[in-house]
């Protein structure tokens, strides 16, 4: 993996390159590579989702003088999973991310959660690494500036919020989500999610996370009239 090529494409040279390298090993990776010596990037995506919210909630809320509701949608566009894997796919993640012979096959929806994962990880790999500077210069590099045209396209609102808005429009709540089950093996992991209002399960989702199937459920939710 030429990890060279990617410091250089960021303008990052990493102290430790274990860091990097660890952001861009996905859990199934170790499932056919036993002796790998480093973790998968899991622990570094989540501290790198919370580093990625705060960059942008942050840049929003100096930004754009908003309401609470509407900054939510701005950062909900520019954080969800398919933008954020638009942006690995601008920098090449996908060439640089070791994958288990399996994994390496999938396509669409399932590729673009492991995409934006790994983004995030990297985020979390740079924080780390370089402190909080380095990790608001790159989120500002390659996921802020995608806001004026995701906000000219129209396109704000994720299906998550579109569905929210539309309960909180009708009757005045706000749903929630739960697990319904899950099944597979580790590197090839199914959710299947319910949307609810109230105590009525609304829709279903089924995805490679539970993000994914959370946005599956939201999206049937939103083809329901009957709420």
């Amino acid at each position: 993996m030429d990890l060279d090529n990617l410091e250089t494409k960021i303008n990052i040279k990493f102290n430790d390159r274990n860091l990097l390298q660890s952001s861009l090993t996905h859990r199934s990776y170790l499932n056919e590579n036993r002796k790998w010596p480093l973790p998968h990037n899991e622990r570094l995506e989540f501290l790198g989702d919370a580093v990625l919210e705060l960059i942008t909630t942050e840049y929003l809320y100096h930004s754009y003088p908003n309401p609470e509701g509407e900054l939510t949608n701005f950062r909900s566009a520019l954080v969800n999973y398919k933008m954020l894997s638009d942006v690995a796919a601008e920098l090449n993640l996908d060439n640089h991310i070791l994958l288990s012979k399996g994994e390496a096959k999938d396509t669409g929806r399932a590729r673009q959660v492991i995409l934006a994962n790994a983004l995030e990880a990297l985020i979390g790999a740079i924080y780390l690494d370089s402190g909080f500077a380095a990790a608001k210069q790159f989120v500002d590099r390659y996921v802020l500036v995608k806001l004026t045209s995701v906000m000219e396209s129209g396109k704000i609102l994720d299906p998550k919020s579109k569905f929210q808005e539309l309960t909180q429009e009708k009757i005045g709540v706000t749903p929630h989500y739960k697990v319904l089950g899950e099944w597979g093996p580790d590197h090839n992991k199914q959710f299947e999610v319910g949307v609810f209002v109230n105590d009525k399960q609304v829709a279903t989702g089924v995805g490679a996370s539970k993000q994914e199937a959370e946005i599956a459920a939201a999206e049937n939710g939103l083809k329901v009239s009957d709420l």
